[in-house]
């Protein structure tokens, strides 16, 4: 593109624009030197290098990256006893760097962002997160943006400001007995859990965002019958997660959780489905779906790869480009299908009873 062109383009595009010819540039470097360029921009953590066997080797065709979940935050005001992605970090990217990151990324294909953590609405209280939001709406033009939330956090006022440019809300609910969600590690003194549940679906319907429920089945809610709930909530969908373990996050001698209480076996967890098979909203996902179906980025918008049970960082894509980080992931486009992880996710055509 001739550069007076460019500069003749909204600032917004312009910046799309050199962030997808940088990101190509980059994984052309990558091929050719050990190092970045001097004078980019690297994250302040240096991405380690991949480790070697199989599951690291270069595949003849990069995978499109059609739904990626960037955990933005590891930061949480919780302490859910089962966490796979822990406060290991307090680093969060500066907002123009997360946007040209996302912008490569749409540029690679994406069409559905997730934003996850930690907690994504602790930092700067939700403003960072609605920034990127209304940036992958409104300039990226995403077909599908949504966001994972322990929902504890959230205001009224943050859909006001930015429920337009936000397809799904998913708040994560493992109970709804507030004991269990104590035992689990989602309280917080006098607030409840449950109560704050009802009040963002109420929200959720004021103000046109479709609501979603991801549930943790573990050891303290295994036993539990939730159809009453669920049927009443009525959410979009109800993802259920049997319990996963992840070495250096919640098992292991350098995790800060121990989630070992907290597993169930496949024969427990076949109980729990079997027990809900009539919500039509239910989406199951074992531990063999979620462990290679997933495209995570992390706070250094690094692909983690969890094919050996831990999560193994490629280099950033601020770094090295799409192309190249993404060959180190481990994803499972097959898989990620299998599961039904490209679905109707545009709130535009759900064709929803508000």
């Amino acid at each position: 593109m001739p550069l007076d062109v460019l500069g003749r383009l909204p600032l917004a595009v312009a910046r799309a624009v050199l962030a997808a010819l940088r990101g190509r540039l980059g994984a052309l470097c990558w091929s050719l030197v050990p190092l970045p360029l001097p004078g980019w921009r690297r994250v302040s953590a240096p991405s380690p290098a991949a480790p070697a066997g199989p599951q690291r080797e270069w595949n003849d065709v990069s995978p499109t990256p059609t739904s990626v979940n960037y955990h933005f935050t590891r930061q949480c005001n919780y302490k859910c006893g089962f966490c796979f992605h822990t406060a290991k970090t307090s680093f969060v990217l500066p907002l123009e760097e997360a946007k040209r990151g996302l912008a490569m990324l749409k540029e690679a294909g994406m069409e559905k962002i997730n934003f996850s953590g930690g907690e994504p609405f602790l930092q700067d209280r939700g403003e960072f997160v609605g920034q990127l939001v209304q940036f992958c709406k409104q300039e990226l033009k995403l077909p599908s943006v949504s966001i994972v939330s322990n929902g504890s956090l959230i205001r009224e006022q943050w859909f006001k400001k930015y429920g337009d440019y936000l397809d799904i809300l998913a708040i994560s609910c493992d109970s709804f007995d507030e004991n269990v969600n104590i035992l689990i590690g989602r309280g917080q003194g006098k607030k409840n859990h449950v109560e704050n549940l009802q009040k963002l679906r109420q929200w959720c319907r004021e103000y046109a965002v479709a609501f979603k429920i991801n549930s943790v089945i573990n050891r303290f809610n295994v036993e539990e019958d939730m159809n009453e709930q669920i049927k009443a909530l009525n959410p979009v969908r109800w993802k259920v997660f049997q319990c996963l373990l992840i070495e250096g996050e919640n098992s292991g001698e350098d995790a800060l959780r121990e989630a070992e209480k907290f597993v169930i076996s496949d024969e427990d967890f076949e109980q729990f489905l079997d027990r809900h098979k009539d919500v039509s909203c239910l989406v199951p996902e074992s531990n063999q779906k979620m462990r290679d179906s997933y495209l995570i980025l992390d706070e250094y918008m690094r692909f983690l790869n969890c094919r050996n049970g831990r999560k193994e960082p490629s280099k950033s894509i601020l770094d090295v480009g799409v192309e190249a980080a993404i060959k180190f992931s481990g994803f499972d486009e097959k898989m990620f299908l299998k599961r039904g992880g490209k679905y109707v996710w545009s709130k535009a055509d759900m064709k929803l009873d508000w």
